[in-house]
């Protein structure tokens, strides 16, 4: 007896565990024993039990599978928006042209209700164009400062100033275009997103993509500076 009473739930579980068999020379238990079911309190058999576990666990898989097929398609629009984003720079004839069809598609794709830039190491001959119009040398430093895009509150950025109604610019990102991408002292503009949504740009979230989008605007624009000697 005093061995019976020795028995735990847990030597219980090993034993049934290891010995597949007991339910077979005792399959009567399958039908009589008698479970709580979670989806109410009425009495079912063990069998019915398993069923209600794999069902439920068949719906947690159901709703991964369904969250992964929306991050794919999510991913999939992503990408192709990048990629006709990038075509729209690679096929502007005029470099005068790129930064202005930067912004438009830009703005365009990913529906961001503002967007801005400046160009301050362009060629003279494009020295008239609204894009190379003068910043101060604050901008600049700030500019060549960002190891990665600035995404936040706006904290009233001279930046806010180049978008057409700077008022509403709640939050924003701000990008370094760099030359070389590996050097950070050869930054040569900035471009600027801004939404009237506080939240839209914030310190949290990540800045991958923004890195991606500065890298391909910073090789496009490379076509609106002066010819390396």
């Amino acid at each position: 007896m005093s061995g019976v009473q020795g028995i735990t739930e847990a030597d219980i579980a090993n034993y049934l565990a290891n010995t597949p068999t007991f339910f077979e020379r005792h399959a009567e238990l399958l039908g009589s024993v008698q479970l709580t079911s979670p989806h109410g309190q009425r009495a079912v058999s063990l069998q019915e039990r398993q069923m209600e576990m794999l069902r439920d666990k068949i719906r947690g898989l159901e709703g991964k599978i369904i969250e992964m097929i929306r991050f794919g398609q999510d991913n999939v629009s992503i990408a192709d928006k990048l990629h006709r984003w990038t075509r729209a720079l690679m096929v502007t004839a005029q470099p005068g042209d790129l930064p202005e069809v930067l912004v438009r598609e830009l703005m365009h794709h990913y529906m961001i209700p503002q967007s801005g830039i400046r160009i301050w190491g362009a060629a003279p001959a494009f020295a008239a164009l609204p894009f190379a119009q003068t910043v101060s040398d604050d901008v600049k430093v700030f500019a060549a400062s960002l190891a990665l895009p600035y995404c936040g509150v706006n904290s009233g950025f001279e930046a806010a100033l180049w978008l057409e109604e700077p008022a509403s610019a709640k939050s924003m990102a701000l990008v370094p275009l760099r030359a070389e991408l590996a050097t950070a002292g050869a930054t040569f503009g900035m471009l600027v997103l801004a939404s009237p949504d506080p939240t839209r740009y914030t310190a949290e979230m990540g800045t991958e993509f923004l890195v991606r989008i500065g890298e391909i605007a910073s090789a496009a624009l490379s076509r609106v500076l002066p010819a390396r000697g």
